[in-house]
Parts: C-alpha cells; structure tokens; sequence
C-alpha cells in the first residue's frame, strides 16, 4: 500500500472557544436563526391566542352569571309573592356562598334592601303589602374589576324588585395566556435546547463532511490529487481516512497508467500477431527479404511450397531455400534496384502429388529506414491443368464435330453414286445420315451447355419429356457402337415409363453422356446395363458397366469441368471432361443430382434421379 500522506496541521485558532465549530458555520448560523423565529412564532402564536382566550373566558362568565340570575329570579319572585321573606334571605346568603359571589340582593323598586347576603346592608326589614310596581330602569354602574348581573323581578299586585348579583372577574390575560400556550412555549423551548445540545454534540461529524466538501470545491473539475485533495484533522477518524483514501486513489491511477501503458504495448503486439495469424491464412505464400535478402518474415504456406520448416527459413538467406535460376536472379534485381516493377517467374517442381507450376511475384520494398523485397508464390498447377484441358476440349470438340460431318459427307457421296438404283443402300445411307445429325446436334448443344455453365446462365425450357421415345433413341444411337465393340448393351426399362415435365434436349444430353462414357471406358467384350424405373417421387436411372472403374479418391473430382481421372488408361481415351460435370449440372437444375459407386477394375454404377412433376431444384 503507498505511504500515508501526513494531514496538514490544525491552526492554533481553531482550538479557542467559539459559539460554532470549525466547517459548521454556515450551518449552525442557519440552524440557531431558524430557532429563534420559530421560538418567537410559537410565543407571538400564544400571546395571540391568550388575548382572544381571555375575552371568550369573560363573556363565558358572564353567560353563565346571567343565567344563574335568570333562575334565582324565579325562586325569588315566588317568596316575595307568598312574603316569604326568611327563605329569600337563605337563599341569598346560599347564592353567595355557593357560587363565590362578591355580592348578592334583592332591592325593592323603591330602592330598599329587602335581602343581602350581608345581613348588615338590609335596611328593609318587614316586606310591605304594597310598593311601587314599576322598577327602577337605571341599570347598575358597571364595575372594572367585577361583573355586575341585574335581574328584574316582578310581584303581582305588590310591586316590583330587582335581583343583584356581583361576581369577582377572576379571568386575566397572563392567566388566559398560560393555559393554553404557556406549556407548548415551555416544551418548544425544551425541545429547541435539546436539540441544540443534540447538535453540539454531534456537531464534529459534521465539521470533516464540511472540510471535504470544501476541499472538492476548491479543487474543482480537475486531476485527482492527494495533496490537492487533503483535509486538516488528523485526530479526526473521518479525516484520517479521507486522506488514506485520496493516497490510495492517487497510488491506484498510478497503477492504472501503468497497466494502460502496458495494455497499449499489448495490443500492438496483439495486433502483429493477428496481422501473422491473418497472413497464415492465405493460400498463397508470403516472403519479406531484408536488404541483405533474408527472410524477415514467411507465412505458413510459403514453408509449404519451399518444402522446408518455418523456423529453418526465417532468418536464412533467400538463396538457401529457392533453387531457382531465374526467381534468384528476379530476386537480385529487385535488391538491387535494377527492376522497380513487380516480376512473374513460374517454374515448376517436383513434389509428393508429382509435377508442380509455381508462379513467383517478386516486386521491391522501399521503405524510409531501409528497403526489401516482397515475393508472393501461388501454385497455379490447377490453373495449367485447366488450360491443357480447356485447349484439348477445344481439339475434341473440333473433332467430334468434324468426324459426323465426314460421316454424313460420305453416305451422301454413296447415295448420289448408288442409293437411286439401290433401295436398301439409300435406306441405309438415310439412317447413317439421321444419326450423325443428331450426334452432331449434341455435339453443338453440349458444346453450348459448357459455355452457359462457364457462364452460370445456364437455364433449363420445360416441356413434356416422353421417357419412351428417349430411352428408344438412346438405344437406337448407341447400339451400333455396342456391337463395332462385341459390348453387351442391355436396356432394362420399366413396363410403362410415365411422361414427365423437363427440358428434353438437356436430359438427352446427360443420359447420352453417361451412356457414352460407359461404352468408351468400357473395353471389348464388356457389359454396360441401362435400368430405368419410376415411383411416385422420381425417375432413376443406372448406368452400369463392366469397364476399368474409378479411384474412390476421384469420386468427386470427375465432376468438376475439364478433370480427367489420373489413370493411365484414361488418358488414351479421347474425352473433354465436361460430359459428367454437364449431366450432374442439368440434374441439379431439374431438382436431381447424379452419383457414382466404382471400384478400380470392376466397374462403376452411376445413379441419374430426377424429381418427377414441377419439382426444380
């Protein structure tokens, strides 16, 4: 772990009393402020509140007095009128001492005491029979400090009297004040110091938050930096470990230009690695030279066409491993400056599979700090193959269409000469003509079908396809040719072969192809079989024949265009080596395919099956 940065020390100052503490403030000023309004707000609240509360406690006084008078007036009027005056004057001195009362009476209209609950008052002492009826309407002075109740009283036939009642106004502000806020006011203030106690005590987590917050902001947007960054309060926990943790940070994004710096330098060489395994992969060979022509750089192929290991060749001299007169000398001609453009040597060589053509490209490097040479190798052995067969195809091909044109040449020649005096020459220079001519048509038609495949537009013109009539044809064409060679020609053909929808002319030519094929490599003497049957699905169709076979090796490569098999028998035997590729071509556009099964010397079967109805593939 890096080392610790020391926290910068703490100002003397900071250690003197003060009402707030270091990094608090701002907000210890806000918290007291807010304090005081709401503690000034609950008291102006209460003193308010007091001041309503002391009038509505007045009035209710008041209510309740008058309604005291209003009963005790009844009471009253009725002793008066019996002349009960002992029970009044009870009842005024019960009054008064039963509800606290300053003063209590009853005075006549006249203005006589006939009953008080202090006896001492009463000047009236017998009740008259008879005084003035109406009572005095001046009602009693008000007083400030008690609350004066007059009730008129009224005796029939004798006159009239007034109940007094004087009650102590007990109700004050302060009083009315305390008893509804007085104990709210005491307990907010309670509350308020409690919490201020609360907060001085807890004031000190809140100083280092504060300490870092402003050290952020000081620092801003920019680098993290433990010295930047660094708070005073070293005692403090939190402060210690603001600290460690901005000393770790500041040791972590060390650490991580350090891996990035690394990871950079990685992936550079990552990059070369796949820039080699990206080279490895191509099928054509890579060589740098240097200027002193060493190899610097060969991918995996290059080793392979200079038959040598890899390792061997990097860092050896070009010569050691290329033979070759003519790329040596390219090789120092581009080292040299002498040739600026690239240049295209081909040789060929002996391998494993046999005879080899490499083609050499060899071009100069220049480079600012030194220069080099670029060969490329690529094997063009196919190409060549391709070219020899393409050329001999074009040979064949002139004279497959020269043999039937000499052919039907000569039967005219004979029916000119002698086919008016002879029937049945003319019959048969007629025949001989016929067949030619459609040899000569599949000749052409073939011919055209290689050029639309090479083309890749070759397409099929569907139509009624009469199994019949083209198996007859077909035996009809081939079975001279069965027996120039004494071969066993046999058509093993289905009692009722169903009409089928196809392109004739392209199924003629495949079937003719595999048949032909059969008979050609087939020798003297031998048996080609044509069986042909049909389910429900499809038209199958073997080709059977007792002829030299085919390596397993080749099953597949006779297919392809121009590919002849490498047996030596093969090669005496004229042939394009397109027949196969055409008739697996149109079988495939009908939905089809052909297969073949062979063994060398014993033979081969190849399997034509085409989908019947409109299935295309």
């Amino acid at each position: 772990m890096p080392a610790k940065t020391p926290s910068p020390a703490v100002p003397r100052s900071a250690h003197r009393f003060r009402l707030t503490g270091e990094g608090e403030s701002p907000i210890a000023l806000v918290g007291m402020a807010a304090s005081v309004i709401l503690l000034a707000a609950v008291f102006s609240a209460a003193w308010c509140s007091a001041s309503g509360n002391a009038e509505a406690m007045r009035r209710a006084r008041s209510d309740q007095f008058y309604a005291l008078a209003g009963t005790l007036s009844q009471g009253a009027e009725t002793m008066l009128a019996s002349g009960d005056v002992s029970a009044l004057r009870r009842l005024i001195v019960d009054t008064r001492r039963n509800w606290h009362l300053l003063e209590c009476r009853v005075k006549l209209s006249d203005g006589r005491i006939i009953a008080d609950a202090d006896p001492a008052r009463i000047n009236q002492l017998v009740l008259p029979d008879k005084w003035t009826a109406t009572p005095a309407d001046e009602p009693a002075a008000p007083r400030a400090d008690a609350i004066v109740v007059t009730q008129p009283l009224k005796i029939m036939g004798r006159g009239g009297a007034t109940l007094e009642l004087v009650c102590a106004n007990e109700v004050s502000a302060a009083a009315a004040w305390w008893e509804p806020g007085g104990a709210a006011g005491l307990i907010c203030a309670a509350s308020l110091g409690l919490l201020l106690l609360v907060y001085r005590r807890s004031r000190m987590e809140l100083v280092p938050m504060d300490m870092i917050r402003r050290a952020l902001v000081a620092r801003g947007g920019g680098e993290l930096s433990a010295s930047a960054l660094a708070v005073a309060g070293a005692g403090r926990p939190e402060t210690a470990a603001w600290n460690d943790m901005l000393t770790e940070a500041e040791g972590l994004r060390r650490t991580l230009t350090v891996a990035h710096a690394r990871d950079a330098l990685t992936q550079r060489a990552q990059t070369h690695g796949d820039l080699e395994q990206a080279c490895d992969a191509l099928s054509q060979g890579l060589i740098i030279l240097d200027e002193q022509n060493r190899v610097a750089f060969a991918n995996g192929a290059a080793a392979v066409f200079l038959q040598a290991k890899r390792d061997a060749v990097t860092g050896s001299l070009a010569e050691k491993f290329i033979p070759h007169t003519t790329v040596r000398e390219a090789i120092q001609a581009a080292a040299t400056g002498a040739a600026r453009h690239r240049q295209l040597v081909e040789v060929e060589q002996q391998d494993s599979g046999g005879t080899a053509v490499l083609r050499f490209g060899v071009r100069p490097l220049r480079r600012e700090q030194a220069s080099g040479t670029l060969i490329t190798i690529e094997d063009i052995t196919q190409q060549r193959n391709s070219e020899a067969s393409r050329n001999s195809f074009i040979a064949q091909a002139t004279h497959e269409l020269r043999t039937p044109l000499t052919n039907i040449g000569l039967y005219l020649e004979m029916i000119q000469d002698s086919g008016e005096n002879d029937p049945a020459v003319r019959a048969k220079c007629l025949n001989v003509i016929g067949q030619e001519t459609r040899r000569l048509d599949r000749t052409v038609g073939e011919m055209l079908s290689v050029a639309q495949i090479e083309a890749g537009s070759l397409e099929l013109n569907k139509d009624d396809v009469r199994l019949d009539r083209l198996f007859a044809e077909l035996e009809a064409d081939y079975r001279a040719q069965a027996d120039e060679k004494k071969q066993e020609l046999t058509f093993d053909l289905s009692p009722k072969l169903p009409v089928i929808q196809g392109d004739q002319s392209k199924l003629t030519a495949s079937i003719h192809n595999l048949v032909g094929n059969a008979l050609k490599y087939t020798p003297a003497g031998g048996k080609v079989t044509v069986k042909a049957d049909t389910d429900d699905k499809v038209l199958k169709v073997d080709i059977t024949d007792s002829g030299i076979g085919i390596d397993e090796k080749e099953h597949e490569l006779i297919f392809n265009r121009f590919y002849r098999a490498k047996d030596p028998r093969v090669g005496k035997i004229t042939g394009s080596g397109l027949g196969l590729a055409l008739a697996r071509e149109v079988a495939r556009l009908h939905g089809g395919d052909v297969t073949v099964q062979s063994r060398l010397n014993q033979g081969s079967t190849f399997t034509l099956i085409v989908p019947l109805g409109d299935a295309t593939a």
